[in-house]
């Protein structure tokens, strides 16, 4: 198997994704639950391809130092989504449901594949699980590429 160019350093940049399609899906669960030491361990990848019909759940951090490679712990549940239309989400990607941005995606937890990815989400709120925010089943979830940073 050759080396992965992230961890390997093979890239020219640390920013390959020059520009993509929004990811759009629909709620199908809606979470309540939180945990503070849950140990997600973020791949090190920013990016992942994600099916028409797939299904995969939605998790909150408020921890600023999530991102892919990272160890995440502290967490609130928010629901799973059913994807609409295949593509790839990024981590850096804004999340919105609805018509409101509720964080940004910092990496995939891969502790249930292939059943379903956790796709964490860092946020500058508190924290909050689906059921308190009052999202509603089939609410429209987009996954938006806000462009490459200019680091």
């Amino acid at each position: 198997m050759s080396p992965d160019p992230y961890s390997a350093k093979k890239l020219d940049t640390k920013y390959p994704c020059a520009r993509k399609n929004n990811v759009i899906g629909k709620l199908c669960v809606i979470l309540d639950a939180r945990a503070q030491n849950r140990a997600l361990e973020l791949v090190q990848y920013p990016s992942r391809a994600v099916l028409k019909n797939e299904i995969h759940e939605l998790i909150l951090t408020s921890e600023k130092t999530a991102e892919p490679g990272a160890v995440v712990n502290n967490i609130s549940y928010l629901g799973y989504f059913e994807v609409l239309d295949s593509g790839v989400i990024w981590a850096g990607d804004k999340v919105l449901i609805g018509d409101t941005e509720i964080g940004t995606l910092a990496g995939y937890d891969m502790t249930h594949f292939p059943n379903h990815m956790n796709i964490v989400i860092k946020t500058d709120s508190e924290l909050f699980t689906g059921e308190e925010k009052g999202l509603e089943l089939g609410q429209v979830i987009t996954f938006v590429y806000p462009g490459r940073p200019t680091k």
